[in-house]
């Protein structure tokens, strides 16, 4: 019996959820123009809803607008339904051509809120850490009762638990990062 194969398993799942994490936070807007705020916007094209990315150019000209260049010129009025409908906080308005979305400044309130909501996703990640801390844990109990050694098996919650501080780590690191992009004004 083996320790590795478990504690690989575990690290998959914790650089996963890392991932989700950055993810997530990078569609939390702070503030600034990013494309990633119309990440999950679905535009009905023909019948077939799609993101909206794949019906238009989506650009970032300065850093308090976002510009969408429809492919489809036919496209400019369902583009604005389908952002209204997403209620991302943002008024589009369109020339004929383009749809430009103005990022408005952060009132302290929303500053507040985002921030708020970043703790959530952090907390959300650190519970998912730790339930992937437990899976290996019961893993290693498991496979001490089929014959891995005791001492094996405790050197194995123990890497478990060092893996877990280590990636909390990381969390903490990300979400202190994300707290002072939003709170600098």
């Amino acid at each position: 019996m083996e320790t590795q194969p478990i504690l690989d398993a575990a690290r998959e799942k914790m650089k996963d959820t890392l991932l989700y994490l950055e993810e997530e936070l990078a569609n939390i807007r702070a503030g600034k123009a990013s494309t990633n705020i119309l990440n999950g916007v679905m535009v009905d094209y023909y019948g077939t809803l799609s993101p909206i990315n794949q019906v238009s150019s989506v650009s970032v000209p300065d850093a308090k607008t976002v510009l969408l260049t429809p492919w489809d010129k036919k496209l400019i009025p369902v583009i604005e339904k389908a952002i209204l409908v997403a209620n991302i906080g943002l008024t589009p308005s369109n020339n004929g051509e383009h749809i430009r979305l103005s990022i408005p400044a952060l009132t302290g309130e929303r500053r507040k809120e985002l921030v708020k909501q970043v703790k959530t996703e952090g907390e959300n990640a650190k519970i998912s850490l730790r339930n992937a801390r437990r899976d290996a844990v019961e893993a290693f109990k498991k496979a001490q009762k089929e014959g891995m050694p005791e001492d094996m098996a405790k050197d194995g919650e123990e890497s478990a638990q060092k893996m877990i501080e280590k990636y909390t780590k990381k969390v903490e690191e990300m979400l202190a990062a994300k707290e002072k992009e939003i709170m600098t004004v």
